[in-house]
């Protein structure tokens, strides 16, 4: 398998691994990281009230470790969701069984994620029978982390990575970032898994911080169906390993640090809506003038999630009535005689009306590979951003097909 970055890029005192153990019909289905010293740990979970095993022992863990962990396990293939207590005993026992592997550290020291199937019980004994492979084979090198992006893959049809780096008191801090998720995403912090790691010394508070801050405008503003998974985690590992002096959140380190992390969040949300199920196409949908930023962004997921828009822009149909009417749908209050509409920058509606444009034109430029939409409204100060894709044949096909 080629590396798909630079051994350079990696972040100190990490390593990585990956197997196939059984749970997916083919293919890499458990994967695994490890810091080389405990590492200062941040992690957003879903928002769904339905949660699977593996968030609620991860919430405990972080918990029983105060936010101190030396590992992340991860399973494709099956959500161990709605699995009941017998859920929760193979999250833990998979904990414990890897912690015992890695030196005989305290299982809460590891974080548990698991994607796939719902409702169907984890066969356990086969990720057990694998950890100790999956331990003793990690390494840090390019190839061990190509091989962990594809092992936490479901319907995804390529791997998602980023890697940025900042310079803190005269020293390279790396950051390494990857995920899954194609379908079942709306995140409130919600639906798909991803994991950055990163070699700057920080607390587990500056850590919290910087990724509550680095998710509003990434993977809190994309969308692909509206619908919020049940396993969905974001987990931030520090380990300090770049010798760099410990950063605060209230300085000049700490700025740098986050707009190196905001780079990677924003590369890997920006892939997921791409690798949306069956999508041709991102599209970018800004509203503009709205009352305040809470009704823009309101707006923006409402016409994101719209179907008939969605559809609309599969055929690249330039029918910017049903961007109109979702708007005045999302519960925000505007004079629609006032609204303008942009699609792949052209005017289409003025004052709430057709704004005459050529239609085989504005066709062939929503064809493209990135479709950006503006609505403004012409009420407010209020702006907001979001991203999300079309909605093809393919996208039925995949999730009516998924457990068989």
């Amino acid at each position: 398998m080629k590396p798909p970055i630079d051994a350079s890029l990696l972040p100190r005192g990490f390593k990585f691994s990956a197997v196939a153990c059984g749970l997916k019909k083919s293919g890499l289905d458990l994967g695994l990281i490890v810091s080389d010293v405990p590492a200062s740990a941040a992690c957003l979970f879903t928002t769904n009230r339905v949660q699977a095993a593996p968030v609620f022992v991860s919430r405990v863990h972080l918990s029983q470790s105060r936010h101190k962990m030396r590992g992340i396990i991860v399973n494709s293939g099956n959500a161990n969701c709605a699995t009941g207590a017998e859920g929760i005993s193979v999250a833990a026992t998979t904990a414990l069984k890897t912690a015992w592997e890695l030196g005989r550290h305290h299982p809460s020291q590891i974080l548990v994620c698991s994607t796939g199937v719902i409702g169907v019980p984890l066969p356990w004994k086969k990720i057990i029978k694998a950890i100790p492979h999956i331990v003793r084979t990690r390494t840090a090198t390019a190839t061990a982390f190509a091989q962990f992006t594809r092992a936490i893959m479901t319907t995804d049809t390529r791997p998602k990575f980023a890697a940025a780096n900042c310079r803190i008191g005269g020293k390279k801090v790396r950051l390494l970032g990857c995920a899954k998720g194609a379908g079942m995403i709306h995140p409130n912090m919600a639906t798909m898994l991803a994991f950055v790691v990163t070699d700057v010394a920080a607390s587990p508070n500056v850590l919290r911080r910087a990724l509550r801050d680095a998710v509003c405008g990434t993977f809190n503003a994309i969308t692909v169906d509206g619908d919020t998974s049940t396993n969905d985690t974001l987990a931030l590992l520090a380990n300090g390993a770049s010798g760099a002096r410990a950063i605060r959140w209230d300085n000049a380190d700490y700025r740098k640090f986050l707009g190196a992390l905001e780079s990677v969040c924003h590369s890997l949300a920006l892939q997921i809506v791409a690798d949306g199920e069956g999508a041709r196409r991102v599209v970018e949908i800004e509203v503009r003038g709205a009352p305040s930023d809470r009704d823009a962004d309101q707006m923006a997921r409402t016409i994101a999630n719209s179907p008939l828009v969605k559809t609309a822009l599969a055929g690249g149909d330039p029918n910017w009535g049903r961007i109109l009417a979702a708007a005045g749908r999302s519960g925000v209050r505007f004079k629609p005689d006032r609204v303008e509409i942009r699609m792949a920058g052209i005017l289409m509606c003025r004052n709430g009306s057709e704004h005459s444009f050529g239609e085989r034109a504005a066709h062939r430029k929503l064809l493209a590979t990135h479709v950006p939409i503006v609505v403004n409204l012409r009420a407010g100060k209020g702006t907001a951003r979001i991203w999300t894709c079309d909605f093809t044949g393919d996208y039925v096909r995949i999730n009516a097909s998924y457990r068989s």
